[in-house]
């Protein structure tokens, strides 16, 4: 492969490890843009492997590819992204996951308590929500996901 043809779908697909349908997903959703050659056959330039490789990594940390898209239509795409881009990048992503690893923290200390009562002791039960009060504050189990009911 000459590199100014860039890499083909199948050579992504063999570098990422994703599926090629995964791959013309993503350029269906915006998160890569291939170029045609004169064959009319998908080509990649060498940065979107660490675009692909963002994008499953963000996905494994929960993030959806909406919120990927964002970061990713911030990068350029006439160059490689530069550690500055992806250190801009990472900043925005650390402040989203510390938010979702206290929220798993809250969880974790308060799902033993839930599971083990079996809702026999509601004064204590971090899901009793006495005339609904908690939907104030939005839906779902609003006390477990770190709501404090009004005193």
């Amino acid at each position: 492969m000459v590199a100014s043809e860039g890499l083909s779908i199948g050579d992504m697909a063999a570098r990422t490890g994703l599926a090629v349908s995964a791959i013309r997903y993503y350029e269906d959703e915006g998160l890569v843009a291939p170029w045609r050659n004169g064959a009319g056959r998908r080509r990649f330039q060498r940065a979107d492997l660490r675009r692909l490789s963002f994008i499953m990594v963000a996905q494994q940390f929960g993030f959806t590819l909406a919120q990927i898209k964002v970061e990713l239509d911030r990068l350029p795409r006439h160059r490689a992204p530069t550690k500055a881009d992806w250190a801009r990048i990472s900043t925005q992503f650390r402040d989203g996951l510390d938010a979702r690893i206290a929220r798993l923290e809250r969880l974790r200390d308060t799902l033993d308590g839930c599971i083990g009562c079996g809702c026999l002791s509601l004064e204590a039960c971090a899901l009793y929500n006495p005339a609904d009060s908690a939907a104030t504050y939005g839906p779902g189990p609003r006390y477990l996901l770190g709501d404090r009911p009004a005193r």
